[in-house]
């Protein structure tokens, strides 16, 4: 027979010009995302490996959400390492050796294994000219007592022992008040002590050195990662062999970001293989065709690649936990493409592409709208890794819908040369059986009878909002950073103060005010200290009280006090000299004030100026310093809070139990988000199917979520938030196999067993690729993973109650 004599539907005509110019739009789509992805991979690394940028902004204030920020990037950017022995000779030696194979690698921008020789005369002549406002409280109570007790201070100063450290000269100290203040200051707050250039803790017989890497650039970059990693392992093996009794501990942003982002890599790379291999099989077991095969990865190809370059030119960067889940869209994308497959594979040779494609579109608009809707509630949580995970959904399923639509019909003219007719048998007599079960007017009591069964595992829910179901660290990294702080004697604590006010004197003042109230808690409640900025540089208020109170009890008599001193057997000249000075520094008294910027410009400040925060980048006219408390405890953490409270402008900042309430407060809006979702998927499938059908499309997929609550609930599983969110991908994807089936029973001559295989291949594609989530490292994706497989596995099982009665399947097959 001759190709003009086939029916027009039957006729395989090359391809038009209009299918060429449809290849070709898509073609260039994909090239485009594909060097827009290549571009960024190729330059700075997009990936987003920083564990705070997973948490929302939990704090009321924004100078203390500012204040989280910056300093986790000013305590972030060091590397430390912790060498200890129980020979003090191995300890050290090792340390210096580890300290030059560390710089020798230039892995790092600095490495400081033995501390260069500073002056100590540095830090006394910066405060020397600031020494009459600067008092211990108590040389301040001494001051304003009677010359006696002016007597007793000038005899302890003369015949005491002498200070260590920070010391001060007779002539220029006659009565220590300098050299007092300047012993307070807090710059060994540690364990640790110089011996030999070296910064040693001893614990017991171990001895240990602490040796200090400072990166050079972002502790979340993978390239200062794999330098930083590579540099420490040599080095380790270097010392393991000519020490073979040292231990080495480390700690940093650098260890935790290398290690979540090698854990996501690797999630990334089994949850992508297995679910492509899976799927793979399944496809070719369901179609028998490589072909098919291949044109279902074009389309979820297609669907990835854009979502990849839609969510890093919207976010700029790719955080991993997108990443991870990105490898598991796989399997909801290519829903699309089984769809039509099952359309076509029926058709056999009275197959028209195009026609296929109106025939199909019904059921895949349903169904994508009802996933969009999923995904658009989860676009609306506050976190920015669940925005990019929504962002990159809602664009790799819309393009793999219309990349179905738009261009698998231009690839797909022929006709398929042959169809699982017996599959396909197979499948309609079991969906027969099940639907006699399920369907039609048992429904109802199918429906009753699970919500009779879920309600005691309802009442049983309990929830989780800890925020280790968002970040979970390496437990070895976690007991090493243990090792280092007991070994410091230093709290790595995530608590602190914050103290804002309109002007930096405003902040020092309310720091003072706040120092002044932990000072006072004793007992149970009692820090073991804390770090401010006001140690190192009290308030001018603070400066001027203690320069007028020298004033008053000890300058305002010079004959007195020049007589005090002579006859202590200090000379005239001295004597003349300080009383001068004294003199002299009231003149100008801008100049008499120490200020913060001052303190600041001085190199020795550098290990603490991220106690001053300054001026605010988030609130205009506000300035900002924190306090760091040690030793904090469940306890005193009451006390704590009461004590900020109690001074204007401060505030207690606890990151994780702000992200646990946070967590709390989402999951219980959840419920009402998930209500509202059912309620839309109703309304959204009434304009398709009117009132009674949309109550029986909906049914299935409402009994998944109910149902996943009480397995929940009966396994004494704590419901999260994430749990809740993946509740709106549930009905998302879950209402999509009831529809499909809805759709499939409407259409004229369709093989409903083919589209109850195709549902099944559906479910069991997405299963496979959502269900690898629970071996994720993540326990938010494991999360997300549990409830998806549950929802959707109760979902599809449910589905054939969406077709109506059982009359409708007769007639379809007839």
């Amino acid at each position: 027979m001759d190709r003009t004599e086939l029916p027009a539907e039957l006729r395989t005509a090359a391809p038009s010009r209009r299918q060429w110019v449809l290849r070709a739009a898509w073609l260039l789509l994909a090239v485009a995302a594909a060097l827009y992805c290549g571009w960024r991979f190729t330059g700075p690394s997009p990936l987003q490996t920083n564990l705070l940028a997973l948490l929302p902004a939990t704090e009321a204030d924004p100078v203390a959400e500012e204040a989280v920020d910056q300093l986790a990037g000013a305590l972030g950017n060091r590397a430390v390492l912790l060498v200890s022995s129980d020979d003090a000779a191995h300890a050290k030696a090792a340390a210096l050796q580890l300290g030059m194979a560390l710089s020798a690698s230039r892995a790092f921008a600095s490495v400081t294994a033995r501390v260069p020789p500073f002056d100590l005369g540095r830090i006394t002549r910066f405060y020397l000219p600031y020494r009459f406002g600067l008092l211990t409280a108590s040389d301040r109570a001494l001051a304003g007592g009677d010359a006696e007790a002016l007597r007793g201070a000038l005899a302890e100063r003369l015949y005491g022992l002498p200070g260590a450290g920070l010391a001060t000269s007779l002539a220029d100290d006659p009565f220590g008040w300098l050299q007092h203040w300047l012993m307070g200051l807090p710059l060994a707050a540690s364990n640790l002590t110089l011996e030999d250039g070296l910064l040693v803790a001893h614990h017991g017989s171990t001895t240990s050195v602490l040796v200090i890497g400072t990166l050079p650039g972002s502790a979340f970059e993978a390239d200062v990662q794999r330098g930083v990693l590579s540099a420490v392992a040599q080095g380790e093996t270097a010392l393991r062999a000519a020490w073979p009794d040292v231990n080495v501990a480390r700690t940093g942003a650098v260890f935790y970001a290398e290690s979540a982002r090698r854990a996501a890599e690797h999630d990334v790379h089994v949850i992508g293989i297995v679910t492509l291999v899976g799927i793979a099989l399944l496809m070719l077991w369901i179609f028998r065709s490589p072909r098919l095969l291949l044109l279902g990865f074009v389309s979820t190809a297609l669907g990835i690649l854009c979502a990849l370059a839609a969510t890093m030119l919207v976010f700029g960067k790719l955080h991993l936990l997108t990443l991870v889940f990105g490898a598991s869209l796989i399997g909801e994308a290519v829903d699309y493409s089984i769809q039509y497959f099952i359309v076509y594979l029926s058709a056999r040779q009275g197959w028209n592409a195009r026609r296929g494609a109106r025939e199909v579109l019904p059921a895949l608009a349903v169904a994508l709208a009802t996933s969009l809707l999923g995904y658009a509630i989860v676009m609306f949580a506050p976190f920015p890794a669940l925005r990019q995970i929504a962002c990159f959904a809602i664009v790799g399923i819309f393009v793999a819908f219309a990349s179905v639509i738009g261009l698998l019909p231009s690839l797909m003219t022929q006709p398929a040369r042959r169809s699982p007719r017996t599959l396909f048998a197979t499948a309609g007599a079991m969906l027969a059986k099940w639907h006699a079960l399920i369907g039609g007017r048992r429904a109802w009591g199918v429906a009753l009878a699970l919500v009779a069964i879920a309600v005691p595992g309802w009442l049983q829910l309990r929830g989780d909002d800890d925020i280790h179901l968002l970040i979970q660290r390496d437990p070895a990294l976690v007991a090493q950073e243990r090792v280092v702080t007991n070994a410091v004697g230093m709290d790595n604590s995530a608590q602190f103060f914050v103290v804002r006010g309109a002007t930096p004197e405003s902040v020092l003042e309310r720091t003072e005010a706040l120092c002044a109230r932990l000072a006072a808690l004793t007992g149970a409640q009692a820090l073991s200290g804390w770090q401010s900025v006001t140690s190192f540089v009290p308030s001018a208020q603070r400066q001027r009280a203690d320069r007028a109170l020298l004033g008053s009890h000890v300058f305002g008599d010079p004959g007195a006090l020049r007589a005090l001193l002579s006859g202590a057997g200090f000379r005239d000249d001295v004597v003349r000299t300080w009383m001068t000075s004294w003199t002299q520094s009231g003149e100008k008294s801008d100049d008499a004030v120490l200020r913060v910027e001052d303190w600041l410009a001085e190199p020795w400040s550098q290990p603490f100026r991220h106690l001053w925060l300054g001026r605010s980048a988030s609130t205009p006219g506000a300035f900002a310093a924190v306090v760091i408390p040690q030793g904090i405890t469940d306890a005193n953490q009451p006390a704590l809070i009461a004590a900020a409270h109690a001074v204007p402008g401060a505030s207690f900042v606890d990151k994780a139990a702000s992200v646990s309430r946070f967590f709390g407060v989402y999951r219980h809006d959840g419920a009402i988000w998930l209500a509202g979702a059912l309620t839309l998927i109703l309304l959204l499938t009434a304009a398709r199917y009117g009132w009674r059908g949309a109550m029986l499309v909906a049914m299935p997929v409402w009994l998944a979520v109910g149902v996943t609550l009480a397995v929940f609930g009966y396994a004494h599983v704590r419901i999260n938030l994430f749990n809740m969110l993946a509740l709106m991908l549930v009905l998302g994807v879950g209402a999509n196999y009831a529809v499909f089936l809805r759709e499939g029973a409407m259409r004229a001559n369709a093989d409903i067993g083919a589209v109850w295989a195709g549902v099944l291949l559906s479910a069991a594609t997405t299963l496979l690729s959502f269900g690898m989530l629970g071996m994720s490292s993540m326990p938010a994706l494991k999360s997300f993973g549990s409830t998806l497989s549950l929802g959707i596995m109760v979902s599809v099982m449910l589905a054939p109650i969406g077709i109506g009665g059982m009359s409708t399947i007769q007639r379809r097959k007839a």
